[in-house]
């Protein structure tokens, strides 16, 4: 045991490195917020999958495979199409458009830039999204993470979460972006490797032949005829939500050179297909070597049960720390977009105007202030991880993914259009979530909320953007002269 310990010390000792690295490299709000714009292609690719993930890559998703098997497939389809989606169309345009238009360095500046007539309501509504989505989708964070810390040193539930809060927001606040990426970078590589040697070892101390028997029936669920067409719509429809997630979106404003983009792509969803389909193999293995053995342990734990059982020691250590570099790096982008939003855009929506060290401090105290509250939404238990995430999910994807795709190619896009979206996207996918609980046996509402969501606030956008004034000439222009750079770069690149 003292070996698993001394690796884990070792691990917590490279992140807060790397974090007090990162805090000596910060200037300024600039380097806090989005480190200076100079991400290399690699850190942009890891950091943008990584911090995608979350703690359902190696918890959450092994988990509902070991429970419902195939019928899970759909789930990393759905994410891998819409993540490259995402990489080919949105992230060369928003780089060239952030830092062209009034240089945003977050999300709801971008749209002030872009709508650009000073929209103080746009931005501040924007902020707020995120904060309240944000604050949710960290608590699925904590939720793992203390299951983790559970499983680590076997504390009670709520000093599981205090004690993995802590950890994390320390190295958060203190090295701002650069340590969030960098970390990542560190991460996003121990994660590949967990997922990669997992299933085989696995693999290699199954009894194949009886556990082969044994599998339940329903395991083949997503091949046979009962796979719901609205369960596999709503699996599929988790590809949508990257259009509309800050976190990730940041990662694209932050690289270098935007000629760096396609290298970035590349590694990104290289990393991101092996390690979905590495999570989806510890769920059916796991399923496999369990079905003859028995277990009493929480589905979303097949991964850590597993790293215990069928590793050494000092590898065991490594499985954890991948676990736990999972959970934090999500954690860790969502924490910083949030403080982001709290310097930049709320103290700019009341005037106030900071310095710049001000602004650094302040963002630090927001990464405080929004664990104490993800924390109290952690305090359930009984709450699973794949869930939360997908509430959280649906919520940034729906109010934001609509928005993001319009004002990157509809030049005839207003700020009115964006407003309505956010108003939208957000309220239906709040309502459809109570609607479900509510009715958990409807067909309708057990339709992934991101569905609606989404379609509802791309309707809301066209129709408020057509019935409104026209955007200014500046606006179009701004808007004509990006697309020619993107064009041009396009051009180049064949």
């Amino acid at each position: 045991m003292l070996t698993f310990y001394i690796v884990l010390a070792i691990y917590f000792l490279i992140v807060f490195a790397i974090g007090i690295f990162a805090a000596r490299a910060t200037k300024n709000n600039s380097d806090y917020v989005l480190g200076g714009r100079s991400l290399s292609p690699a850190i942009t690719a890891l950091g943008a999958g990584a911090s995608d993930m979350s703690g359902w890559l190696l918890l959450g998703l092994p988990g509902a495979v070991f429970v419902s098997g195939l019928d899970q497939l759909w789930l990393p389809v759905g994410l891998t199409i819409g993540a490259y989606l995402n990489w080919r169309f949105v992230a060369k345009k928003l780089r060239i458009y952030t830092e062209n238009v009034g240089d945003a360095l977050t999300i709801p500046s971008y749209f002030d830039a872009r709508f650009g007539n000073g929209n103080r309501v746009l931005r501040l509504m924007t902020a707020v999204v995120i904060l309240i989505f944000f604050t949710l989708y960290a608590a699925a964070g904590f939720v793992s993470g203390a299951f983790l810390f559970q499983a680590l040193f076997h504390l009670p539930y709520h000093q599981a979460v205090w004690f993995g809060a802590i950890f994390l927001v320390a190295y958060t606040a203190i090295g701002g972006f650069l340590a969030v990426n960098w970390v990542d970078f560190f991460q996003g590589s121990l994660m590949f490797f967990a997922l990669l040697i997992t299933p085989f070892t696995v693999w290699y101390h199954l009894d194949h032949a009886t556990a082969t028997t044994a599998l339940p029936s329903h395991f083949f669920s997503a091949v046979s005829s009962h796979t719901s067409t609205i369960g596999i719509v709503s699996l599929l429809a988790w590809g949508l939500g990257y259009f509309g997630q800050p976190h990730i979106l940041v990662r694209f404003m932050a690289i270098r050179d935007v000629k760096g983009m396609p290298v970035a792509r590349r590694i990104c969803m290289s990393w991101m297909i092996v390690s979905l389909l590495g999570a989806f193999a510890v769920g059916i293995t796991g399923a496999m070597y369990y079905a003859t053995r028995g277990h009493s342990f929480d589905n979303e734990m097949v991964f850590l049960e597993l790293a215990k059982g069928l590793f050494p020691t000092w590898v065991a250590a490594i499985l954890f720390s991948a676990v736990l570099s999972a959970v934090m790096s999500t954690i860790a982008a969502q924490l910083l977009a949030s403080s982001s939003a709290l310097t930049e855009d709320i103290a700019h929506f009341f005037h106030i105007d900071l310095s710049e060290k001000s602004k650094i401090w302040l963002g630090r105290v927001a990464v405080v202030a929004v664990s104490l509250v993800a924390m109290i939404f952690a305090s359930d238990p009984k709450s699973t991880i794949l869930s939360i995430v997908g509430n959280a999910w649906a919520g940034m994807g729906a109010a934001f993914g609509p928005v993001i795709l319009f004002s990157l190619f509809w030049r005839r896009c207003t700020a009115s259009g964006a407003i309505a979206a956010m108003v939208v996207g957000a309220a239906v996918v709040i309502g459809w979530i109570w609607a479900h609980s509510t009715w958990p046996n409807s067909t309708l509402f057990s339709l992934y909320e991101i569905v609606p969501g989404f379609i509802l606030a791309s309707i809301a956008l066209v129709i408020v953007s057509l019935k409104g004034e026209q955007p200014c000439e500046k606006t179009l222009h701004h808007f004509d002269e990006v697309s020619q750079h993107c064009s041009e770069e396009m051009s180049v690149q064949k």
